[in-house]
């Protein structure tokens, strides 16, 4: 992802204008009797299933109308930050990255539900999670859904090279190296990747912001962070072909591509829980013949979590998003009945059977026990999220994350760009 200097700007103006524009939560006299609310839902993580069990219970519940809108991460950002402080065009209840809830919330965007927190799971929800929906102690926004990252790989490929699991980061690492040809990388990550690159900083104890008295401030160049980096360098520079502009990705595709002929794109990648519905062995779709279906097989693909520098598993990144009603919303009431649903118990366990984790972890049951499910669980246990910090969304908006891992993965000097890119966060990061 490049740049997007406009839509920082734009993005900026109108958060300043959400601090100025936030309504209370419904007063409890309000009914959502036939009220018509509109919910945002981000990407396509959510099934149609879960989908229509919400449209259903919420028809239900209140007699009232539930319309699905799905955006786009590319431009998600943008679009809530103008969206949000306009009441007659604000989704009435919105998935939000768990990376921008700071922001969002310390402007006043969404509502004080923090008299339903109790009732909506308490003490059950990822605390995490909680903790970035939070200001002052009041809860606005909470976790809807978690997917830690962990390793897939080509068992025949590793088992050819005469490699078994590994038990630590530098292994891993080494091991990976091995599987490189001038066709395939040994582990892909695109050079931009910060979101999976930065489990190599935590895993060396190093972090990208601290938070200093009242001011937040970059870390990149942290001595911790330095050697994480150093190592995040060395493993793209000599196990992986992926681009050093790419970014976000879809790394199942690589591990996928060419598969049949055992010569893969990739024989090793990472990616979230989820991604495992997408690798396997490739057929087409009898819904849609342009596509294709992947059907996992044991035979041919692996998983692990990713090891730490001392063995466990590494604390990576934890993927997955908040919910929130917007301070905007005429339907408040509405908007509450429906978080109601969300954090019902049928639909956390029909998130869980889905793959994707469950905000209340009295629930986690529901992914299930095999092999992905192990997984998810074992790297979770250790996951981080980003910093906390007012402006942590006008710092990911920026792309200066992509620009300083692109730069470091390209064989840039690390602590020279550290230098430059923790002044150029710093100017964000507080709001």
């Amino acid at each position: 992802m490049k740049r997007k200097i406009g839509i920082v700007a734009a993005a900026t103006a109108a958060l300043v204008v959400l601090a100025g524009c936030s309504t209370p939560a419904a007063p409890e006299a309000e009914s959502a009797d036939g009220q018509n609310i509109t919910l945002w839902l981000m990407g396509g993580d959510t099934p149609d299933a879960l989908r229509d069990y919400l449209k259903t219970e919420y028809a239900d519940a209140t007699g009232g109308t539930l319309t699905i809108e799905q955006q786009d991460w590319a431009d998600a950002l943008s679009k809530l930050t103008t969206a949000l402080p306009d009441a007659e065009n604000t989704p009435d209840v919105t998935e939000i990255g768990n990376t921008w809830s700071p922001t969002f919330t310390t402007v006043g965007a969404f509502s004080d539900i923090s008299d339903m927190y109790d009732e909506l799971g308490g003490s059950k929800l990822l605390q995490s999670f909680v903790d970035v929906g939070a200001v002052d102690g009041a809860n606005y926004a909470l976790p809807y859904y978690f997917g830690s990252r962990y390793i897939f790989f080509r068992k025949d490929i590793w088992a050819a090279a005469g490699l078994e699991v590994p038990t630590t980061l530098a292994e891993f690492n080494d091991d990976a190296a091995k599987l490189k040809t001038a066709t395939q990388s040994g582990f892909y990550i695109g050079g931009e990747d910060w979101r999976n690159g930065i489990s190599w900083i935590f895993a060396n104890g190093g972090e990208l912001a601290a938070k200093d008295g009242d001011i937040w401030k970059s870390t990149l160049s942290d001595p911790k962070t330095i050697e994480g980096l150093t190592q995040l360098q060395k493993l793209y520079t000599d196990s992986s072909l992926a681009p050093v502009t790419e970014a976000d990705s879809t790394p199942w595709v690589n591990i996928n591509n060419n598969a049949a002929t055992g010569a893969p794109e990739a024989a090793t990648i990472i990616a979230p829980g989820w991604a495992h519905w997408s690798i396997g062995d490739l057929t087409p779709d009898p819904k849609d013949a342009t596509k294709t279906v992947a059907t996992w097989n044991d035979a041919t693909f692996g998983n692990f979590v990713l090891p730490g520098v001392d063995g466990g598993a590494a604390p990576v990144f934890a993927g997955g998003s908040n919910i929130a009603i917007s301070a905007a919303s005429k339907n408040q009431a509405g908007a509450r009945e429906l978080m109601k649903i969300i954090f019902s118990e049928e639909y956390q366990n029909m998130l869980g059977a889905n793959g994707l984790g469950p905000a209340n972890t009295d629930y986690t049951a529901s992914l299930g026990d095999d092999q992905f499910a192990t997984a998810l669980a074992e790297s979770a246990k250790n996951s981080k999220l980003t910093p906390a910090a007012p402006g942590w969304a006008a710092v990911e908006g920026s792309g200066l994350l992509e620009e300083f891992f692109g730069k470091v993965n390209g064989g840039g000097d690390i602590k020279a760009l550290a230098k430059e890119y923790d002044a150029k966060i710093d100017e964000l990061i507080n709001g």
